[in-house]
């Protein structure tokens, strides 16, 4: 178990050197990153705005349903929904749903290039089939997360503020009070750097397992789930050694 660990995660430092060496064309790897971006990153719009829009409006529901005591100030739930959201949802959460879209995307992608021998066939030419496939995935997913945490933070205020405007649960103007009181700028920040490790290791963890494997079918749909396991664990594990970084 041991042994199997530590051979992984040194295969995947080797696959990291290798995509991160330096490119023999430059203009053909930036070429592909704005392609990527909108492979992996505009694609994934639709989803979060809808899971955004409705976990906003069910949290300020049971914020407001769940927390009905007099000695608490009515701006609590807008409070709480923006902290909610800042601090982990807009960057853990987001990016946990992230890697079953992206990650499997990637994963399968990458593993019905190894099957099929087209990444042996870029080899055998020269090419530095890791760099070529790779590192456009990562840079497109990475760069494009800032906007993907502030659509997930926006979209989310939105829906509670739908539930403060078409229902008497809460007035509007104490959910607008508990969004702006004692609002401290660097929980988006931090929600902004999250998400770019998060980034990372989705897109990394997937392509390093759909880039070996080897086999037929069967071996891209195993890649596929283990990309989106393994970097769902690696992200809750950075999460902790992150949150602990910046909050202390």
């Amino acid at each position: 178990m041991i042994k199997s660990f530590f051979k992984e995660v040194g295969a995947y430092c080797l696959l990291m050197r290798k995509t991160f060496s330096r490119p023999d064309n430059w203009r053909m790897v930036l070429k592909q990153v704005p392609t990527e971006m909108v492979k992996l990153g505009v694609d994934s719009v639709g989803i979060i705005l809808i899971i955004s829009v409705f976990m906003g409006v069910i949290m300020t529901m049971q914020v407001v349903l769940n927390t009905e005591n007099p000695l608490l100030p009515r701006y609590t739930t807008g409070l709480m929904l923006r902290d909610t959201y800042l601090l982990e949802f807009s960057s853990t959460i987001m990016c946990l749903l992230l890697a079953g879209k992206v990650g499997s995307n990637i994963a399968s992608e990458i593993g019905s290039m190894r099957v099929s021998e087209q990444i042996d066939a870029m080899e055998i030419m020269g090419i530095n089939s890791a760099n070529y496939l790779i590192l456009p995935k990562v840079l497109g997913l990475v760069l494009f997360m800032p906007v993907l945490v502030t659509f997930c933070v926006a979209l989310g205020l939105l829906g509670g503020a739908g539930v403060a405007q078409f229902t008497d649960l809460i007035t509007m103007s104490d959910y607008i009070y508990g969004i702006q009181y004692a609002f401290y700028p660097f929980y988006f920040t931090q929600g902004v750097i999250k998400s770019l490790f998060f980034g990372f290791i989705i897109s990394s963890v997937a392509s390093y397992y759909g880039y070996n494997a080897y086999g037929g079918a069967l071996s891209v749909g195993r890649a596929s789930t283990h990309a989106v396991v393994n970097s769902s664990v690696i992200m809750l594990l950075a999460d902790v050694v992150l949150t602990k970084i910046m909050l202390t």
